[in-house]
């Protein structure tokens, strides 16, 4: 949590997937490859999405994976990047399984969850799995604290009696935190989590969304630091001039990019998440292009030294085992 989200400071993370244009298909296995070498340039955080069913009423074509076997294939791969979740639909998942997976993840990674948490919009998936839309916000509530006090006393999970406990252990429970509303008001959120992840907009409006949140912040939890998060579209291109406004983010060549990523340090945000539109650049050179400006921003680390085997350390006190498909 500590490189990821500081007072004062801004870093920068990347969402899966990283998309050639226009091809619709996935590679997997490349998808993993392309978090390895993340970590590698020294971003601070992979994310990943909750996508359980897709359909026709679905905007997008390709599949997600699950979003806890994802990342733990990822975290077998590298050794320093934080492994985020934006957003696990908590309505959509019984509790405990979230909180078993997320014991699991911090055993085998090092702890290095980020336990995004959100409640879900589409009616489709709600309605396949049996549960109700308009109560998500209450489902969202009930299931965060079951989570929650398994996660801080799994030796002792109170609310099922003196007889169950979450294995493995001991494991450090992951930092909770909202993404997008969750249908939650914004005092909730300061109050019962790590931070507020939200979505890009214009600076002048995502500076009046930073004041409510500190507002809140300072009302319920004065003495503790609560993270502000942006998640942010790039469309990235060979431009050198300054960025252009798209829904929910920016068209940008790499120096208008670095001007960006200033500018949302200046708007308060401690952690930006760019999720890269399907680009015409090799996937690898446009994380290159994105670690380059965020560098360059002051917002990455150097790029951390690699084994001789010439991959990161992967699962807690192993290394990862060479690979084919690896730069």
């Amino acid at each position: 949590m500590a490189t990821v989200f500081r007072e004062g400071a801004l870093s920068v993370g990347v969402i899966a997937p990283l998309r050639r244009a226009p091809e619709t298909a996935i590679d997997y296995a490349e998808q993993v490859d392309l978090a390895e070498q993340a970590d590698a340039l020294g971003f601070a955080a992979y994310w990943v999405r909750d996508v359980p069913l897709n359909g026709s009423w679905y905007p997008e074509t390709f599949g997600h994976l699950d979003p806890f076997v994802a990342l733990g294939a990822v975290g077998a791969r590298t050794r320093a990047i934080a492994l985020g979740t934006a957003a696990t639909v908590l309505p959509l998942r019984h509790p405990l399984h979230v909180a078993k997976a997320a014991a699991s993840l911090q055993a085998l990674s090092d702890d290095r969850l980020l336990l995004g948490l959100g409640a879900g919009d589409r009616p489709q998936e709600f309605d396949a799995f049996g549960e109700s839309l308009d109560g998500r916000g209450d489902a969202f509530r009930e299931r965060w604290g079951v989570l929650q006090a398994a996660l801080r006393t799994p030796d002792r999970l109170a609310m099922l009696g003196d007889d169950f406990e979450l294995r493995p252990a001991p494991f450090i429970p992951p930092p909770l935190y909202a993404i997008g509303s969750a249908g939650q008001t914004v005092d909730w959120i300061a109050r019962n989590t790590g931070g507020w992840l939200t979505y890009h907009r214009e600076p002048g409006s995502q500076r009046d969304r930073h004041a409510l949140w500190r507002s809140a912040v300072q009302r319920h939890a004065p003495d503790a630091f609560r993270a502000f998060g942006v998640a942010i579209q790039i469309d990235l291109t060979e431009e050198t001039g300054p960025a252009t406004p798209i829904a929910l983010g920016y068209r940008t060549g790499p120096s208008g990019l670095a001007d960006v990523i200033d500018e949302q340090r200046a708007l308060g945000v401690h952690h930006l998440i760019v999720s890269l539109q399907p680009t015409a650049m090799e996937p690898g050179e446009a994380l290159g292009r994105i670690a380059e400006s965020a560098r360059r921003a002051g917002a990455l680390e150097p790029p951390h030294p690699v084994g001789a085997s010439g991959s990161a350390d992967g699962l807690a006190g192993t290394a990862a085992s060479g690979d084919a498909r690896r730069p």
